[in-house]
């Protein structure tokens, strides 16, 4: 028998796995994502608007038995906290979405030509339809696609005004599912958008587009930047009021199951 000195054969270290603690409170148990943050200076624990996923966030030298008990002690608060999430609505037959901030049902005609048709509300009150040709298996797919596109196109055409406004240019558009940001903008001249804002009111998109745009100018939040900002959208802080309000339930929308962006 042949053998190999040990150094030859180096042991690889498995990533760790991802903490989670479990918490029970009225016969639910709750799994609990533990996050480590170098400048966390205090526990903190919430319940993710995007995902419902409780995430209790701890400074780097905090050991777990202390954070068991910091959430043995919060159990009815974060029981409330899920129980106060708006419900999730999948992308399927008979589902009622947003477009453009109008409510339209989902209707499913299995064919595997016809793409995406929309059709407005016949009258106020009313609610609209969106008919999506897919094959089975295929409708929340080809409607995400869909809305992404619808997304850009509108992006596109609120960020071209606005950059003329201001006198900026930009280098590129992406529409992204983020978790935590509407819009980004990247020294680069880079922009990124989260494909919701085509469920919201076109005045909330076009603010958003606004906004980043603005960042060309200043990339920071300073009075300087946010003269910018009213300079090409006078009407930017009914559209804040209207993301503070019903932002986080435009993330209640989308494929059974789908994940947000880790950006």
């Amino acid at each position: 028998m042949v053998s190999w000195p040990p150094f030859l054969f180096p042991k690889v270290k498995k990533p760790a796995a991802p903490q989670v603690l479990e918490v029970a409170h009225g016969g639910t148990v709750y799994r609990v994502a533990v996050r480590r943050n170098k400048a966390a200076r205090r526990l903190i624990l919430k319940v993710r608007s995007d995902s419902g996923e409780p995430v209790l966030t701890l400074p780097p030298r905090t050991t777990l038995a202390t954070a068991t008990d910091f959430l043995s002690r919060h159990t009815g608060w974060l029981a409330e906290r899920v129980r106060r999430l708006p419900e999730r609505i999948a992308f399927e037959p008979g589902a009622v979405i947003p477009l453009r901030g109008v409510e339209h049902r989902i209707v499913h005609v299995p064919a595997l030509r016809g793409g995406v048709v929309v059709s407005p509300p016949a009258g106020a009150g009313e609610t609209g339809t969106i008919a999506v040709h897919a094959p089975e298996g295929h409708l929340a797919r080809r409607l995400l696609d869909f809305l992404k596109a619808e997304a850009r196109r509108d992006l596109s055409a609120a960020v071209a005004v606005h950059a003329r406004s201001l006198g900026v240019t930009v280098s590129r558009l992406t529409v992204k599912d983020t978790k935590s940001r509407w819009g980004s903008c990247a020294a680069s001249g880079a922009l990124a958008f989260s494909w919701r804002l085509i469920l919201a009111p076109p005045f909330v998109l076009e603010y958003l587009a606004a906004h980043e745009v603005a960042h060309r100018r200043e990339m920071n939040h300073s009075p300087r930047y946010w003269a910018e900002v009213a300079r090409a959208f006078p009407a930017y802080e009914a559209a804040e009021s209207w993301l503070t309000r019903h932002g986080a339930r435009l993330h209640r929308y989308g494929p059974a199951g789908a994940r947000p962006d880790a950006r």
